[in-house]
């Protein structure tokens, strides 16, 4: 017998309906994340620190938990590359690289240019660089800068941008694009 949680006369919603709501409210409220959750629940990343030259292929994300010791390499690879200091990178920003990833169908390594960033580096960055954000969410471990080889900087951006899950910064002469896990912004060409 199925339950019910409603009981009108018009219209009655089952358990199943009413799980599928929550879970699409429950990631960011987008039909396309939802059917990437259920399809899903292994969630791994190919990526490369680009200053460091480090590698990293790992599953962060199985039977519905987060790996505790993926994360922590995850953060390590994605340390602030200018003095070394180590900072927790927040898991919705990988879902975010997973899931842009599985969008567009992007099977090798993806470039990080810029994880974590501490707030010395970042108001050094400030001074001798435009562009930087006086409270950047790099220094909280919430953005990622990142190029993925033989896609151009507008097709990586406007796939970002349609999956309305943060900021995106296109940085076309710079050849990367910026995804954080602030509020849904954009920038840049």
């Amino acid at each position: 017998m199925t339950e019910h949680f409603a009981s009108s006369p018009r219209r009655r919603v089952t358990r199943r309906a009413a799980l599928g709501a929550l879970a699409l409210l429950m990631t960011g409220g987008t039909p396309a994340r939802s059917a990437i959750v259920a399809a899903h629940d292994t969630r791994k990343l190919k990526i490369e620190h680009l200053h460091t030259d480090e590698r990293l292929d790992i599953t962060y994300f199985r039977n519905g938990r987060y790996d505790t010791e993926a994360l922590r390499k995850i953060s390590y690879i994605l340390r602030d590359h200018h003095d070394g200091s180590v900072h927790a990178i927040d898991p919705r920003v990988l879902d975010y690289l997973h899931d842009l990833s599985v969008r567009l169908g992007i099977t090798q390594r993806i470039g990080i240019i810029c994880g974590y960033r501490s707030a010395k580096t970042n108001e050094a960055l400030r001074a001798s660089t435009s562009g930087v954000a006086k409270r950047s969410l790099h220094m909280q471990g919430m953005a990622l800068d990142i190029r993925v080889p033989g896609m151009r900087v507008s097709t990586v951006g406007k796939a970002a941008i349609a999956m309305n899950r943060g900021g995106v910064g296109l940085y076309s002469r710079s050849n990367f694009v910026h995804i954080d896990c602030g509020a849904p912004r954009t920038w840049g060409a």
